[in-house]
């Protein structure tokens, strides 16, 4: 008897919430490093100018990246399951680097290993999630996805700086991530299952119309997609600013590893909690008006920085950040589905990630470059002007379509 694979959240609930709890491991991974990496750069191995400091994230974002596209073309060919698998064990050997390396060069080396095991893991759990929910729900699923997986990052990014207060910079913090990675790889490969199957369910129903080229398409040609594309590349061009920049603004004006933690958790845990109203959004309201505002609000939020100056402040605008990006995070990959085939949209989703999470490398690249150059204000400014004129390329180039926005 052939199986019958239905869509939808209902009937594939319980597959879907394995998901959920496997890209929170994931987000926990990025968390792992997100408060307290530019520290260990600057008090173990003496990397002070900001665009060496920031090497790791241009490293990091380049790799995840390239393992978006791969994950995309890939998906089809080898399975949503066997990626998410290879995935956490490139995993495995980074919490160790961490802990062990002696030099600045094998910190950048574990964070080529968690660029490629993001890149396959994340994309993985994004396409996975699609494929079972249908066309109905896909903001929700976004919004459930991310809300995991950002909610993660900044629990355990809070988490590990207070280790390192307490406890010092190495070794305990890192110890998190080793049992994340490996209850993973072992959540990965006994419990979740593929589900390239019901890419031929949904198949059946589709009416948006084949693209010509893939790549192009989501890259330029296609209104649509490229605005989306480069409203990515832009959204995560200013979040990797806010990585490895913030830390180095609170620390200059004399806030401690205990603050800086609780300030660099707020803005992912505000990003991820707010993601379980804003995905079903998504779903409801036009998909331009939410991109549009989410990055506009970003945009103010960095300028506010500048000026900045009590923990409340910081505190402030940090939630701000963080609703901003919630409202786009999962509008843009639903609204990457609405305008692609069901057997495209592996491979169109990862070309928009590639777009977008090589935006962490070219943040880090611009940000320190001019933070040397300029100071921090001056890279903060930029970055925060260029996230305003990508909400306005949204705003005058992409298209209302009466279903799908």
């Amino acid at each position: 008897m052939n199986q019958k694979f239905e869509l939808g959240l209902r009937q594939n609930w319980k597959q879907f919430s394995l998901l959920v709890i496997i890209n929170a491991f994931v987000g926990g991974m990025i968390g792992l490093e997100r408060s307290i990496l530019p520290q260990l750069a600057q008090e173990e191995f003496g990397v002070v100018a900001k665009s060496a400091l920031l090497s790791f994230i241009v490293v990091f974002g380049f790799t995840k990246a390239i393992s978006n596209y791969f994950a995309g073309t890939l998906a089809n060919k080898v399975g949503r399951k066997n990626l998410l698998v290879y995935g956490w064990l490139f995993a495995i050997p980074v919490p160790f680097i961490l802990i062990y390396a002696n030099s600045w060069q094998l910190i950048i080396a574990s964070n080529v290993l968690l660029g490629i095991s993001q890149g396959l893991t994340w994309s993985s759990t994004v396409v996975m999630k699609i494929d079972l929910i249908g066309e109905k729900n896909r903001g929700l699923a976004m919004g459930l996805n991310e809300f995991s997986g950002y909610l993660a990052v900044a629990l355990v990014a809070l988490l590990t700086a207070y280790i390192a207060a307490n406890y010092g910079i190495r070794p305990y913090p890192f110890y998190i991530g080793i049992a994340i990675s490996f209850l993973g790889l072992a959540g990965s490969i006994f419990l979740i299952q593929d589900t390239r199957n019901f890419v031929q369910t949904e198949k059946k129903t589709s009416f948006v119309r084949p693209l010509e080229k893939v790549f192009l398409d989501t890259t330029i040609r296609h209104p649509n997609l490229s605005s989306i594309t480069q409203a990515g590349l832009v959204n995560n061009l200013n979040d990797g600013m806010v990585w490895g920049l913030l830390p180095l603004l609170l620390s200059n004006q004399g806030y401690g590893l205990k603050e800086t933690g609780l300030i660099v958790a707020i803005y992912p845990a505000t990003w991820g909690l707010s993601q379980l109203f804003t995905g079903k959004l998504a779903d409801k309201i036009c998909k331009r008006t939410l991109l549009f505002w989410g990055m506009l609000a970003q945009g103010a939020a960095l300028l506010l920085l500048i000026p900045a100056v009590q923990i409340s402040h910081y505190v402030l605008i940090s939630i701000m950040l963080g609703i901003g990006t919630a409202v786009v995070y999962p509008t843009f990959l639903a609204a990457i589905a609405d305008e692609t085939r069901p057997e495209q949209r592996a491979e169109s989703i990862g070309v928009f990630r590639l777009w977008r999470d090589s935006g962490y490398a070219f943040g880090a690249i611009l940000s320190g470059v001019l933070a040397d150059a300029y100071g921090l204000s001056s890279a903060i400014w930029v970055i925060g002007v260029l996230t305003i004129l990508s909400a306005l390329v949204l705003r005058l180039r992409m298209k209302i379509k009466s279903r799908i926005f």
